[in-house]
């Protein structure tokens, strides 16, 4: 029995607190209906609603727009385009597309919010007009496209993905909506995801400020604009989304490459960070807990989906209100409330099934100068370097075919490892991105740069 099967079902206290969660913030947020979901070990373990959509209770498998959730959905396609090695993430995107007002900025800069482009589209107000007004991208710019230089600061930016999603229909050949479907929804099961509303779904509200009556919102498609903000999905579908999220799908996107989407890729802002923007994905401090994922809304929706790798556990929140309740709180919420009533159990410790003689020496002890750092060899030929004492620089690293490792964390990702044999064949010192590292403190056989005192270590 696996981790996941042991502890598929939450406990009554848990879902209590749970659903107790989802009751105050339907009633304080004055929503029609909210609706939350629990994953935790890539399972749907939770669910829960209160209020209504004409006359039922919304479940699992209710649609509601997710707003800007639609943004990581467009990154991950373009992530896929760079695996494929279709394109690369500092490619100017004038380089594929033919958008001058775009001038200058790099698909990674679109992908974080940093290319300056501005944050909407020119009016009307594009969340709530047809996609018509606006049939061309170029179509999307206003007097000023570009409201600070490219690479300079993170400034959300609608039109930004909406050239994302341009940009993934030049060079898949088909609209942005299909290719999502073929290469995304389809794999991953997300049969209830889709660009326009399907039945059974809420239907969107504003709630008067000062008053507790209704009034209906629409629901335009927003053409062009769709990669930012157009998909409808439910809680059972951003459930397999989210366990897509936490582990990757070779069918999708491996592991590795999510790991890079979560990484910052703008400089935070502000004295006290607590949130930031990776590639097409938000992140976010709660409580101490690091988690990622995205936020959206839509004239008459809200929605978020956050996830803790740590804990092994995303929280959904989906409401059909224009304002009102706070639903990135929420989900937030919904993960520390699981993960304090039942924090994570670690699966059981397995050795590895193999280990090469010649990896198993280099592991223990090696100094950078006096510094003391520990190798350890991990899964699939990986290594990890610690430092003695916890100060220092720690990264893992991933084995590659050509005999050398990549960092993939910490000071050294993306930086290169390798060993250098001594006069004898044997492993005599490491060369990790041109820092060397011995056997012993400077050790005078090694080829430390600068050279070792030939008198050595010595009283003062």
């Amino acid at each position: 029995m696996t981790a996941s099967e042991e502890f598929a079902e939450l406990l009554p206290a848990t879902r209590r607190a749970l659903l107790h969660r989802i009751a105050v913030g339907q009633a304080e947020g004055r929503t029609p209906s909210l609706v939350g979901a629990v994953v935790r070990e890539g399972q749907l373990v939770w669910t829960g609603a209160r209020g209504g959509t004409d006359g039922q209770t919304p479940g699992a498998d209710t649609q509601y727009r997710i707003g800007s959730l639609t943004k990581t959905f467009t990154a991950v396609l373009v992530m896929r385009l760079r695996d494929e090695g279709l394109l690369d993430l500092g490619d100017p995107l004038t380089k594929h597309l033919e958008v001058p007002e775009a001038e200058g900025a790099t698909v990674a800069q679109l992908l974080a919010h940093t290319s300056g482009l501005a944050a909407e589209a020119r009016g009307p107000w594009w969340e709530r007009t047809p996609g018509a007004l606006r049939p061309e991208t170029a179509d999307l710019f206003g007097e000023r496209p570009l409201v600070h230089p490219a690479g300079r600061r993170h400034h959300y930016s609608n039109t930004g993905f909406a050239l994302l999603g341009a940009l993934v229909e030049r060079l898949r050949g088909a609209p942005w909506g299909d290719v999502l479907a073929r290469e995304v929804l389809e794999p991953l099961g997300m049969t209830r995801t889709s660009l326009a509303p399907r039945a059974p779904h809420a239907a969107g509200w504003a709630v008067h400020p000062w008053a507790d009556v209704l009034l209906p919102e629409p629901a335009e498609d927003t053409g062009r604009m769709a990669p930012a903000g157009q998909l409808w999905s439910t809680a059972a579908d951003l459930a397999r989304f989210a366990a897509f999220l936490l582990d990757g799908d070779e069918r999708v996107l491996g592991a590795a490459t999510l790991a890079e989407m979560r990484a910052p890729g703008a400089p935070p802002e502000g004295r006290d960070w607590d949130g930031g923007y990776g590639l097409g994905v938000q992140l976010a401090r709660r409580e101490g807990r690091f988690l990622y994922g995205h936020v959206g809304s839509m004239p008459g929706f809200l929605a978020t989906l956050w996830v803790s790798a740590d804990d092994r556990l995303a929280g959904i929140a989906l409401a059909n209100v224009t304002s009102g309740p706070s639903v990135a709180t929420v989900a937030a919420d919904l993960v520390r409330i699981t993960a304090e009533h039942e924090p994570w159990i670690p699966g059981p410790w397995r050795p590895l099934p193999e280990a090469d003689p010649a990896l198993l020496a280099l592991t223990g002890p090696w100094y950078w100068g006096p510094t003391p750092f520990l190798l350890r060899l991990r899964a699939d030929r990986g290594l990890e370097l610690s430092p003695v004492g916890g100060t220092g620089r720690a990264s893992r690293f991933r084995a590659e075919p050509d005999g050398t490792w990549t960092g993939l964390d910490g000071y050294y990702a993306g930086e290169t490892l390798r060993v250098v044999a001594g006069a004898d064949g044997a492993p005599g010192h490491l060369d990790l991105g041109t820092f060397v590292l011995t056997r012993a403190p400077y050790a005078p056989e090694d080829a430390v740069p600068g050279g070792v005192d030939p008198d050595g270590w010595r009283p003062r």
